[in-house]
């Protein structure tokens, strides 16, 4: 098990390392049409050629084999049969008392060498003779050995198997084989090997063979290959660079349009494709162009109308300071003597002037949501100590925590939490979070949790209230959305808090980001950077807390809440957390380093700059633009942001 759990990262490491390499030619590949098209038609063309190859060289060697076998055969019948003529010769002119068996024996070794050189010489080293005894290849009795023309190795150069076929087997018969000489350093040569059994002067058997060499027809075959090979590798060339030239008249005016999209996406609205010509690419840059054209009118029109929009929520904001002033000052006067109204004036008098708090808060509101889409928003950067700022937002929260009997709970506050951050920016921020949190929480407790770790410093409000439903963490922060339009705002909020939160924490280059859960309540985190402009990569803070319904069903299943069912039942009305006591005097708990990348469900990402909103303040457009949190890191929270969402946003 040692080695296997050993082994496993090793072959991973090994993978990566033999990757690694590759990863260039393999995005070429995959960005290339024009090198997979000419590839692809090479690769084919090998292939044909190679095929057609191989059926040429084997037609071409199957006709020179067959006629040299022909022409072999004729050569050597003519030949066997001189050599049989000439050992019945002798036998029918002498007598037979004429000579002794020494001197027969004598006579047919002197005979068969004269044979053999006599056969060899009407050949022209166009074949080679070999005479072998019978059976054991060697002469018969009375013979001294066997003989062959030339250099030629009589007993090496004639297969075993032949031989033992013409020994067997009355006929002739024949094999390919190699010619071996017996002069040192004399390579071997192909041939066609023929043999028969005949009979020597004296009737004894003896093996006649005839050994044809191929030389001729090897140069043959493979002056053929050579041409083949030639002309296979001109084909193939040549079919490249048809393949090349034709997708690059195909491919080039593909890569202009994409090059002029990008341009356009960047911007450059005046981009167009050159058309030339009246064939089918002229047509698709015609139609490109006619596409950017609209493209551009209508993305003018669109920018136009949100500056009319823009200019008309400042422009009204501007000019209704001016009435509201008068009627505020109207209003406070008969606020101040609603003593002397009767209960009906006077109930009219208190909540004329709510409103007008109400009123003006939605004006400064929108007045801040003016600045942020003209991007006139700038951020006071100073080092401060978000512990400070969080005690101050929850000292002004008390009253409404008091009358919804909910306790607002710190946590990782016993050590300093150092951001650059305009603190009256984060107050803000963490005021709609605390505030909102006390609001939709049931009566039940809140915490406030922050961490520091790495470049990043968070602040994340948990509440156990009704929680958010799926989907509903992005569009938290789109402008006036409420999760029910029925509830009432008990708080006389305007409906902008959170997209006002979302803007200022883009400003800081950080991320606002919502978690929730049905009936399980919800969880915001704010993550800033230590320093102004420094990237973040990750959040001290999960998103999702560890006291989640998705979280405790986990642990159960992995056995670690194993003594839930001795433990006693948690209140119904109050959340999962120690008690005051003990969070008091706690040991500050460090942020986990491993925790950095988070491990939220939603990401809000920091939308690119110049994007602009093309709706008004209320617009699907603008209202996601709202939920962007930071600059959209990949990898954070479990995952990339997808970047069409990020187009949806259309933040700055």
């Amino acid at each position: 098990m040692a080695d296997g759990t050993a082994g496993g990262p090793v072959l991973r490491l090994f993978v990566r390392l033999v990757r690694r390499p590759l990863l260039p030619a393999v995005r070429l590949w995959r960005r290339n049409l024009q090198l997979r098209v000419v590839a692809g038609t090479l690769l084919m063309s090998l292939a044909v050629v190679l095929s057609l190859g191989f059926v040429v060289i084997a037609q071409v060697s199957k006709g020179l084999l067959d006629a040299k076998e022909e022409a072999a055969q004729s050569q050597a019948a003519g030949g066997f049969a001189v050599a049989q003529e000439k050992a019945n010769t002798p036998a029918t002119t002498d007598g037979p008392d004429s000579t002794s068996d020494t001197k027969a024996g004598r006579d047919a070794s002197t005979w068969m060498s004269s044979l053999v050189k006599q056969l060899a010489s009407g050949g022209q080293t166009a074949f080679e003779v070999v005479a072998l005894g019978a059976g054991t290849g060697e002469m018969g009795p009375g013979v001294r050995g066997a003989r062959a023309s030339g250099d030629v190795d009589p007993t090496a150069s004639v297969p075993m198997s032949l031989r033992k076929a013409v020994n067997h087997a009355t006929g002739t018969f024949l094999t390919f084989s190699s010619i071996r000489y017996s002069t040192p350093g004399t390579e071997s040569e192909a041939a066609l090997v023929i043999g028969k059994r005949l009979t020597d002067i004296n009737g004894e058997p003896y093996d006649l063979y005839y050994l044809f060499p191929l030389t001729q027809e090897q140069e043959s075959l493979n002056l053929v290959k050579t041409t083949i090979a030639t002309a296979g590798l001109f084909v193939v060339v040549l079919l490249g660079a048809i393949a090349w030239f034709v997708v690059r008249q195909v491919v080039t005016p593909v890569r202009m349009a994409a090059g002029i999209a990008e341009r356009l996406s960047a911007g450059r609205l005046q981009e167009r494709m050159k058309v030339t010509g009246e064939d089918d690419i002229a047509r698709l840059g015609e139609a490109f162009n006619k596409m950017a054209q609209h493209l551009s009118h209508k993305i003018q029109q669109l920018e136009e109308l949100s500056r009319m929009q823009r200019r008309f929520v400042s422009d009204v904001s501007h000019e209704l300071r001016t009435p509201l002033t008068t009627v505020r000052m109207a209003a406070d006067v008969i606020h101040d003597a609603r003593v002397d109204f009767d209960p009906v004036t006077a109930r009219a008098a208190e909540l004329l002037a709510g409103q007008l708090d109400r009123f003006e808060s939605l004006l400064a509101d929108l007045l801040e949501i003016s600045r942020f889409d003209a991007g006139a928003a700038a951020l006071e950067a100073d080092a401060i100590d978000l512990r400070d700022v969080v005690h101050r937002v929850i000292d002004a929260a008390e009253p409404l925590a008091e009358r919804k009997g909910t306790r607002v709970r710190v946590l990782g506050d016993t050590q300093p939490v150092i951001a650059e951050a305009d603190a009256r920016r984060v107050e803000r921020v963490l005021r709609n979070l605390v505030v909102n949190a006390v609001e939709h929480g049931e009566g039940r407790d809140v915490v406030v949790r922050l961490a520091s770790a790495g470049g990043a410093v968070a602040v994340a409000v948990r509440d156990y209230g009704v929680g958010l439903k799926p989907g509903e963490a992005t569009r938290v922060f789109n402008r006036f959305w409420r999760a029910d339009p029925a509830r009432a705002r008990t708080t006389g909020g305007t409906g902008l808090g959170l997209s006002i939160a979302v803007e200022d924490a883009r400003l800081h280059g950080g991320w606002l980001q919502a978690w929730g859960e049905p009936g399980g309540g919800s969880q915001f985190r704010l993550t800033l950077p230590r320093t102004a402009d420094e990237p973040l990569r990750g959040s001290p803070i999960p998103l999702e807390p560890e006291d989640s319904r998705g979280n405790r069903l986990r642990a159960e299943a992995e056995g670690r809440l194993g003594r839930a069912d001795t433990a006693p039942p948690a209140p119904v009305n109050r959340s999962p957390i120690p008690p005051r006591s003990a969070v008091a005097g706690a040991t500050p708990v460090p942020a986990d380093p491993t925790a950095l990348p988070g491990s939220g469900a939603r990401v809000v990402s920091r939308a690119p700059e110049g994007g602009g909103r093309a709706g008004g303040a209320g617009s699907d457009a603008g209202a996601e633009g709202g939920a962007g949190g930071g600059r959209g890191v990949p990898g954070t929270d479990g995952g990339a942001v997808d970047q069409a969402q990020e187009d949806a946003t259309g933040g700055r």
